[in-house]
């Protein structure tokens, strides 16, 4: 058993509280549980007890075994000076405020229903895909929505960890910030690395002065990325090589290393020079590539921005020097959905959170629950189990719910885990 049992059968009431005493034997009645802390510091906050005919309000702080308050040090911890209960599994020391006064302990071994610590180890214990996998379906629907619901607006605020971090690196510049991870999701996750490099060594700014030459573009990004130091074939790459090596030395440039860049196990399609292309002339005419977003009316033009045509030279070739052997053209359907995704809809979460503009934080949502759902592995497995996805906003909600709760074991503070043991 884990503490975060106790935990659940203290915030949902979930024991025998008739005659409920502490150990001494003082008569208690639980007001209110308090607030569940995620943080460092005692378990529940702002609870209110009764002891005897006094009542108490404070925090209320739980344990396995009563020693553990010692083993943990919480007797030489200040944040715990104000626990006004102590609540264990088994009370096997007897402890004291530093005042000298009992602290009063209120033990749940025998106040625990039956077949609820069953129902709890199975959950817990399971080697199953999710450990719920043999009880979600019989969870209501509703339930399930509002968790999954719930999730998505998690998700969105998880990724805006990233963002904010990238809007303080760059000094508050949003079109940097932007710039930047978009960069990074060009990548997916195998060139997730080099292009976030690749977009730090290259800023926006210097490609916004070359932003209506499509050339110049191609020859900044390829040569920052380090693929224009050989000996090319074709009058393409020659003639981008030989506008990068004037640009590099008029703005001092030093590209990356060209190993950090995997081509082994990509679709053709999918190689770092058809990407950098496409990047190039998702650049062409204009660098402003957020307020552009923004200015986007609904999410077809959004997904539009990101349809660019790369040159002509990237139509028949993967790699520079070899013909392709059918026609490349801009990004797909799927991987401008990735992009919205990953890049735009977080984007947009977090903007209109710190401008105070709901409205761009709903359209963030919008926008996921506009795009089709996405298809892995993960989401095919949860259609298996017939939790179907009919939009991105359910396919975000569904990863987040197997990634952060079920492999991390945190069936107790999942709304369907809990639904199970109720």
């Amino acid at each position: 058993m884990r503490e975060d049992f106790l935990h659940f059968l203290w915030r949902w009431r979930r024991f025998d509280a008739q005659n409920l005493q502490t150990t001494d034997g003082e008569a208690l009645e639980v007001l209110h549980p308090g607030e569940l802390n995620s943080n460092a510091g005692p378990d529940f906050f702002n609870a209110r007890i009764r002891l005897g005919t006094t009542l108490w309000a404070g925090n209320v702080e739980m344990h396995l075994n009563a020693s553990d308050w010692l083993t943990h040090d919480h007797h030489t911890d200040p944040a715990y000076d104000n626990v006004i209960l102590h609540v264990v599994l088994d009370e096997d020391q007897r402890l004291q405020r530093p005042n000298g006064t009992p602290l009063p302990c209120l033990e749940l071994r025998q106040r625990i229903p039956p077949g609820l610590l069953d129902k709890y180890n199975r959950l817990t214990h399971e080697r199953t895909w999710i450990p719920c996998a043999r009880t979600y379906a019989e969870i209501p629907g509703l339930i399930r929505q509002n968790w999954l619901d719930r999730l998505l607006v998690e998700r969105l605020e998880q990724k805006t960890a990233l963002v904010a971090q990238l809007v303080s690196a760059c000094g508050q510049d949003w079109e940097e910030a932007f710039y930047r991870m978009l960069a990074r999701n060009f990548g997916l996750k195998i060139n997730t690395e080099p292009f976030e490099t690749l977009a730090q060594i290259l800023p926006r700014r210097l490609l916004a002065r070359h932003s209506d030459n499509l050339l110049q573009l191609e020859a900044l990004l390829f040569g920052q990325a380090g693929l224009l130091d050989e000996n090319f074939a074709d009058d393409y790459p020659k003639a981008v090589a030989k506008e990068y090596r004037f640009l590099q030395h008029k703005y001092e440039l030093q590209p990356m290393p060209a190993g950090q860049w995997k081509f082994f196990r990509l679709r053709p399609t999918g190689f770092p020079t058809v990407r950098l292309a496409q990047f190039a002339a998702l650049l062409h005419g204009s660098a402003q590539l957020f307020s552009r977003v923004l200015d986007a009316r609904n999410t077809g033009e959004t997904a539009q921005l990101f349809t660019a045509e790369p040159s002509n030279y990237w139509h028949t070739h993967f790699r520079f020097d070899k013909t392709a052997a059918k026609r490349t053209g801009p990004p797909g359907r799927e991987f401008v959905h990735l992009l919205l995704i990953n890049t735009v809809a977080p984007f947009l979460f977090y903007y209109g959170q710190v401008k105070g503009r709901t409205d761009i934080q709903d359209r963030s949502l919008q926008l996921l629950e506009d795009l089709p759902p996405e298809a892995n592995t993960v989401i095919a497995t949860w259609a298996e189990m017939g939790q179907q996805a009919g939009n991105a906003a359910g396919t975000q909600a569904l990863l987040h719910l197997k990634s952060q709760y079920c492999d991390a074991g945190r069936c107790l503070e999942c709304a369907i885990g809990t639904a199970i043991l109720r």
